[in-house]
């Protein structure tokens, strides 16, 4: 026995988990599996769940009456074109773009936002400075 723990993946409320799953597959390129009520996303750089919750109610951005509890992000090589593959698979540019010289957050068909950076995860902690 040991004591490691591995993250195995997210897990995201949602009013239908299944519709869901094939938004985040066709932006991906991963392969969507399970029902309405669990799915799952599984592709080239791990995997992201779905769960229906019966009452969903999408957060606000950047409002605070339904909080955003996560967002997901999105490491791409060009905005323009990645923007137009998410918003043509069903996406929606929300108004309120705090860095737009480097990231844009869109709401998934079920409000959730998510951005779509050209600064991984590093650049954006050391707030866009080379290290």
């Amino acid at each position: 026995m040991s004591d490691r723990i591995k993250l195995e993946g997210t897990t995201v409320n949602a009013p239908d988990a299944l519709e869901l799953a094939h938004f985040y597959a066709e932006i991906t390129g991963g392969t969507a599996s399970g029902t309405s009520h669990w799915a799952s996303v599984t592709g080239p750089n791990g995997v992201l769940s779905f769960q229906q919750v019966e009452d969903f109610r999408p957060p606000e951005w950047p409002g605070n009456d339904v909080p955003m509890q996560m967002h997901l992000d999105f490491l791409v090589d060009d905005l323009t074109a990645t923007g137009a593959r998410v918003i043509a698979a069903g996406a929606k540019l929300l108004d309120y773009q705090p860095n737009s010289d480097h990231c844009y957050v869109y709401a998934d068909p079920a409000g959730h936002p998510f951005c779509l950076s050209t600064w991984d995860t590093e650049t954006a902690a050391r707030g866009g400075t080379s290290s």
